[in-house]
């Protein structure tokens, strides 16, 4: 298994604002190695979820829960930030979710076609910070009457209230990495290291 904590000291960088850079890995350019290792840590713990499909949002989440679909054989569905010409309003689900990173809000889609009540939704992602992403995608689930197995994460900022805020609302949330802190351009995980 590769230690994606070592992966993050090695090559990620740390920027103000708390953001932590990792695109030479997780989210532009992705190691598929890297990625099965994570893949392999979501699909241990929610293994006996019954999970039906795997939901993230685009374009990051994509990687992970593209193989997290693939090793649970289960359907793949990104919500859209762009509505396309070739849904109607009527036929999605929407919500607002505000954009951490960029600082901007997103009306994110999926089309009604792809979620329904008899599904046991996983939400996967390669960050969780504010949860603002995966709480939009808690939303379209709960318009679609689907319920939430849980919310698999590459890499959480435990900094910050992402966690706590799904963990109010009842959910499981795992996270391969956790940070507690980027303090002084630093990397400091929640277990220590």
């Amino acid at each position: 298994m590769i230690d994606l904590k070592a992966k993050i000291k090695q090559d990620g960088k740390v920027f103000p604002n708390n953001v932590l850079k990792v695109d030479s890995f997780i989210n532009h350019q992705v190691s598929p190695a890297i990625m099965q290792s994570i893949v392999d840590q979501f699909i241990a713990h929610f293994q006996s979820a019954g999970i039906t499909k795997v939901l993230t949002i685009e374009a990051s989440g994509i990687a992970p829960a593209i193989m997290t679909a693939a090793a649970l054989d289960v359907p793949m569905v990104f919500a859209k930030k762009k509505e396309p010409a070739t849904l109607q309003d009527q036929d999605v689900y929407k919500t607002v979710v505000h954009s951490y990173t960029k600082d901007e809000d997103n009306t994110i889609i999926v089309s009604r076609q792809y979620l329904s009540l008899d599904d046991r939704i996983l939400i996967v992602d390669d960050f969780l910070a504010n949860g603002e992403a995966s709480l939009g995608l808690v939303d379209l689930c709960k318009q679609a009457g689907a319920s939430v197995a849980g919310v698999a994460i590459c890499i959480e900022k435990s900094f910050q209230q992402g966690r706590e805020r799904l963990e109010a609302l009842g959910i499981d949330v795992y996270s391969e990495a956790r940070i507690a802190s980027l303090d002084n351009n630093t990397v400091t995980f929640a277990d220590g290291h």
